[in-house]
């Protein structure tokens, strides 16, 4: 049967998400996910009908939270079926390009490579900042631009005027997908004001983080009308099951919007004390992190990865030499999480 697959996915190395990765223990700080359960009432009188495709009320929803008109929303399973959609709509198979800037999300090459795209690589600088000018030299055949603001995994944010400028430079030429899965955390630094000015600007957003709805697959794309009209030409016809937009709206309501304000501003508190307590710690360099993560260097990461694993304590592995990026847990998984790495550095 493996003969009978295309050779491009015969070939691929998948991405290796955190569920896929595995592991087995108490602390779960690898997926970037909210360590908060909260509770939603689930309906289930309409599930014998197809689910609207954009649901209205869901769309408004996230209009009003995002401060943007509704027909420049679109909701999908997920963030990532956005990056499907984009490539899907903009790119000719074997023919166009995008371009990402490592280290990055991995999602953007792995869904390139699914549809036959080339995926353009321009890494970061060594501060983490866009470099314009090897961009600028790289924009043959590229359609897409995908940048990731705060950045996966390294934390840090994009600076505002590099990405107008990446604007300016593919006006007329590919799109800018600028790559807010965090930016709930920092929302002063989203671009989102910018959709009116740049045609060529989407923005990809989800309730997986500061909403706590990782498991709900819920993503929005922002974008100019004409591109969401083209991305609807292309969607699923029912992408959104109706529990998911009853729970949803319920997320983006005045009572959900207050408890999930209050759950950032905790999130934001432990990333604080994680922050400080990591960098006393002799040898350990934290970088700066605006999601609801941290990447963190250490003298030997591989070592010290092994050991928190074995001791059921699962971070994420960085591709960043010696760093490990560890999610923003509950108070107590932050402070088991620092106990123990003190610990292993004292040994």
């Amino acid at each position: 049967m493996e003969a009978l697959a295309r050779k491009t996915v015969r070939e691929m190395t998948p991405y290796m998400s955190a569920r896929r990765l595995g592991g087995s223990g108490d602390i779960w700080l690898n997926a970037n996910e909210s360590p908060f359960v909260n509770e939603y009432a689930i309906k289930s009188d309409r599930l014998n009908r197809y689910s609207t495709c954009q649901p209205d009320e869901l769309i408004n929803a996230y209009a009003s939270y995002a401060g943007i008109n509704s027909q420049y929303v679109l909701t999908s399973r997920g963030a990532d079926e956005g990056i499907e959609l984009l490539i899907r709509a903009f790119c000719e198979p074997n023919k166009d390009k995008i371009l990402y800037c490592p280290p990055t999300y991995g999602m953007y090459a792995i869904s390139a490579q699914t549809f036959d795209v080339e995926a353009k690589q321009v890494p970061l600088t060594a501060e983490w900042q866009l470099d314009l000018d090897a961009i600028g030299q790289s924009l043959d055949a590229v359609k897409l631009v995908f940048v990731c603001s705060p950045n996966n995994p390294t934390g840090n944010l994009l600076n505002r005027a590099d990405i107008e400028a990446l604007l300016d430079m593919t006006a007329n030429r590919a799109l800018v997908v600028v790559d807010e899965a965090y930016i709930d955390f920092c929302m002063d630094a989203s671009v989102v004001d910018l959709l009116d000015k740049y045609p060529n600007l989407v923005i990809l957003r989800t309730l997986s983080k500061a909403f706590a709805l990782a498991g709900l697959r819920c993503g929005f794309t922002l974008a100019n009308p004409v591109v969401i009209e083209l991305l609807l030409k292309v969607i699923a016809p029912y992408p959104v099951p109706v529990p998911v937009a009853d729970i949803a709206v319920e997320a983006l309501s005045e009572i959900g919007l207050a408890r999930a304000k209050t759950q950032i501003l905790d999130l934001c508190a432990n990333r604080a004390y994680l922050q400080a307590g990591l960098g006393m710690l002799p040898g350990v360099h934290v970088f700066d992190g605006y999601g609801n993560y941290l990447l963190v260097k250490f003298p030997d990461g591989e070592r010290l990865f092994k050991a928190l694993w074995d001791n059921g304590i699962i971070l994420r592995r960085s591709p960043v030499e010696n760093c490990i990026r560890i999610s923003i847990g509950n108070r107590d998984e932050c402070e088991k999480t620092l106990a123990f790495i003190r610990q292993q550095l004292e040994q």
